[in-house]
């Protein structure tokens, strides 16, 4: 009689953690669903706004065309000047560039 009472018990508890669980899924599942909604409701209520750009687009490109032939101008002149021991100021001269185009072309 004492292990049917036991078994009873037990049954009873797994009973119980069973209820347990479905309720909790069920609270979850109803919480997933009123997100949803309130995500839905928030994406009907504001529409979208266009953006404002502070910095056009048109100046960006001049921007980054100015600051890359700053950056080619001062490449060539650490190459010309320090690694190839000539003056700095002389790579933008356009005899330089001459000469070295006639060095290309006769070999």
């Amino acid at each position: 009689m004492v292990t049917e009472q036991k078994k009873s018990r037990a049954q009873t508890k797994e009973e119980a953690r069973k209820r347990k669980r479905s309720a909790r899924k069920e609270e979850k599942q109803t919480k997933r669903a009123e997100q949803k909604k309130q995500k839905s409701q928030k994406a009907e209520k504001k529409p979208k706004k266009p953006r404002k750009r502070i910095f056009p687009l048109w100046a960006r490109i001049i921007v980054i065309t100015i600051l890359s032939v700053i950056a080619l101008a001062g490449g060539l002149m650490v190459g010309y000047g320090i690694i190839g021991e000539g003056k700095p100021t002389d790579v933008l001269d356009p005899s330089t560039w001459q000469h070295i185009i006639d060095i290309v072309k006769t070999e």
